[in-house]
C-alpha cells in the first residue's frame, strides 16, 4: 500500500513538472512571436509614401553589392506611391496584412509567409491594410538604378477590393 502511494505521489509530482515545462516553454513561444524580428527603425518622412511608414535599412547597396534589404513597418492604412523599380524587388510579408498591387491587375493581400517578386519596371505599390499594421522585408536591386517614384495611390484605388 505504502508503495503504491509513493508510485502515486511521484507520478503526480512528474505530471506537475512535466506540465510546468510545458507552460514555459508556451509563454516563451508567445513571447518570441510578439517581438519584431526587427527593430522599427526611423519613420520616413518624404512624399513616397501616404501615412506613417519606419524604414530599418539592414543592408546598403554599395561598390561590393548591389543589393539594398530593408524592414519596412506600415501603419494601418500607410501605402507607398506607386513605383517601378528597374531591377525589381522581392517582398517578404513578417506580420500583419498588407496589400500588392500591379498597375492593371487586381490588389494582392499579403499576409505573414507571403513573397511576392516584383518584376523589374512594373509599376506597382504597397503597404498596410486598412486595419492591420504590415511588415515586410524589401529586397531591392539597386544596379539597373533606383527607384522610380510616380502618383500617389488614390483612396478609391487603396480601398477597392
Amino acid at each position: 500500500m505504502k508503495i503504491a502511494f509513493v508510485q502515486i505521489a511521484l507520478a503526480m509530482v512528474v505530471i506537475a513538472i512535466s506540465c510546468k515545462q510545458h507552460a514555459i516553454q508556451e509563454n516563451t513561444a508567445v513571447a518570441q512571436l510578439s517581438t519584431p524580428l526587427f527593430p522599427k527603425g526611423e519613420k520616413i518622412t518624404n512624399s513616397n509614401f501616404t501615412g506613417d511608414v519606419w524604414l530599418n535599412s539592414l543592408v546598403n547597396a554599395d561598390s561590393l553589392n548591389s543589393i539594398a534589404v530593408g524592414s519596412v513597418t506600415f501603419a494601418p492604412g500607410a501605402r507607398t506611391k506607386w513605383h517601378s523599380h528597374p531591377a525589381g524587388q522581392i517582398i517578404l510579408a513578417l506580420e500583419g496584412a498588407g496589400y500588392y498591387q500591379e498597375k492593371g491587375t487586381a490588389k494582392r493581400i499579403l499576409r505573414k509567409g507571403d513573397i511576392v517578386k516584383c518584376p523589374p519596371n512594373v509599376s506597382h505599390w504597397h503597404g498596410a491594410s486598412i486595419d492591420s499594421n504590415f511588415v515586410q522585408v524589401a529586397i531591392t536591386g539597386r544596379e539597373k538604378g533606383e527607384t522610380v517614384w510616380l502618383e500617389a495611390v488614390t483612396d478609391s484605388v487603396y480601398r477597392k477590393p
